[in-house]
């Protein structure tokens, strides 16, 4: 993604609390970096992510991959790198890693090709797919209108959680928004919830919320830390990775809502490399390999059994 933009000075101890999410904010815009190496670059334990290098690849599916996917023996994965655990940037600032780039690692293995995971703004990437990228691996959820742009291969499901400051200084109720400052990232569908509850609040006649929507999740997550925010709205497992690495600086507020899948991002149309997608992350399921990269990042609760192609969904 665009990542130029610096986090702004802020108190030592604040720094301290969120050093993950300012070192993910570093690095040059939409660079294309090889995923092909787990965690190259990353001395952390935390940043490692799973081994994918046992992983053979399978030539029944393997064919199953058009020739303009496979012809230049690269899978090319459009994602958002700041919206940890499910893809940032390790300590160096420019090695994608998280569970959807390990994810990208194992498909590119079952297919044998070379996974290259780009860096690029979330709301860009679905543009891209078909073009720039063959696949977009970005924690997307499935909406109506996202399905109108592209095909998707579920392998994820998450909720939403609203984030405050430990303690909830603030006083916050998630239930009543208006006249709030509420960080969101830009194109997500937790941007659109905002917006609907800000319309609910104009035609009620209250104080309408301030929306303060940015590129990067990393600085939506600082909005918070640092105050310029009284409360963020992210998908569950994005939100808790948030309040770990701030140190419990922050904390979520209320229960996890509206669980729904999240899906792999295909060009509109392309059947057979959705088919090809959906079979191998079925056959990462069937085998174990997919449980055992969730469970390296603690995500196993958002777990799946069943990779469907353009399921059905009410938003």
């Amino acid at each position: 993604m665009s990542i130029q933009t610096r986090l702004k000075a802020i108190a030592a101890a604040t720094i301290a609390a969120a050093t993950l999410f300012s070192m993910a904010a570093c690095g040059t815009s939409d660079s294309a970096d090889s995923s092909s190496s787990s965690g190259s670059g990353s001395s952390s334990a935390a940043t490692k992510g799973y081994d994918v290098s046992k992983i053979q690849k399978d030539d029944d599916i393997a064919a199953m991959l058009p020739d303009s996917v496979k012809s230049d023996g690269v899978l090319k994965v459009g994602t958002d790198t700041s919206y940890a655990p499910a893809e940032f940037l390790a300590e160096d600032g420019k090695t994608p890693v998280g569970f959807d780039v390990d994810l990208t690692k194992a498909l590119a293995k079952v297919f044998g090709l070379k996974p290259e995971t780009t860096t690029a703004t979330f709301d860009s990437i679905i543009p891209s797919v078909g073009s720039k990228y063959d696949l977009g691996i970005s924690s997307f959820t499935v909406t109506k209108e996202r399905l109108e742009a592209v095909d998707f291969v579920t392998y994820f499901k998450a909720g939403s959680t609203f984030v405050v400051k430990k303690g909830n200084p603030e006083k916050i109720d998630s239930s009543d928004l208006c006249g709030k400052k509420v960080a969101v990232q830009t194109g997500t569908t937790q941007e659109e919830e905002i917006n609907s509850d800000n319309d609910a609040c104009k035609a009620a006649g209250k104080s309408e919320i301030t929306i303060q929507s940015s590129k990067l999740q990393t600085d939506v997550t600082t909005a918070v830390a640092t105050g310029k925010a009284d409360i963020f709205y992210a998908d569950s497992p994005v939100a808790g990775y948030a309040i770990e690495q701030t140190g419990d600086s922050l904390e979520a507020l209320g229960e996890d809502v509206g669980v729904t899948p999240e899906a792999v991002a295909i060009k509109k149309g392309d059947a057979d490399t959705a088919k090809a997608v959906q079979a191998a992350i079925q056959k990462l399921m069937d085998d174990g390999t997919y449980k055992k990269i969730l469970d390296t990042w603690g995500v196993s609760s958002g777990a799946i059994d069943k990779a469907e192609i353009n399921p059905a969904t009410e938003s």
